[in-house]
């Protein structure tokens, strides 16, 4: 049976960039095995599942393969497969992002002097 440390399949897999962010990701405990925390030497192996939490995302993945280099990214999307949940759960949190961003106000240009004069006398008075 193969096995692969957690963090070098991460970087594999293309989860994280560089095989120290993997590890300190890990570290942090935001990677989990089968809903437990790991440490970054800790072995993976097919049929692992793994909860990984990136920036405010969070992705349940199960592990169909193993790598021992860096491919394509075609290549290590072979590696895992996303449960059904994840996908829905993950589409539905950029939804809401996309929302409040569009929802948001934002400025037609560069304020004028008056206007700069208001904002600053605002941040004084706080």
């Amino acid at each position: 049976m193969c096995m692969i440390r957690i963090d070098k399949w991460l970087w594999a897999a293309r989860f994280f960039k560089t095989r120290s962010l993997a590890k300190k990701q890990v570290e942090q405990g935001k990677i989990k095995i089968e809903g437990q925390k790991v440490k970054p030497s800790r072995h993976v192996q097919i049929g692992d599942l793994l909860t990984i939490k990136k920036n405010d995302l969070l992705w349940e993945v199960k592990v169909m393969g193993i790598a021992e280099k860096r491919g394509s990214a075609t290549i290590a999307q072979q590696l895992y497969q996303e449960t059904d949940e994840s996908i829905q759960n993950r589409e539905a949190k950029t939804l809401l992002k996309k929302m409040e961003y569009h929802s948001t106000p934002k400025p037609h240009g560069r304020p004028t002097k008056k206007q700069r004069r208001d904002i600053r006398s605002l941040k004084n008075k706080i």
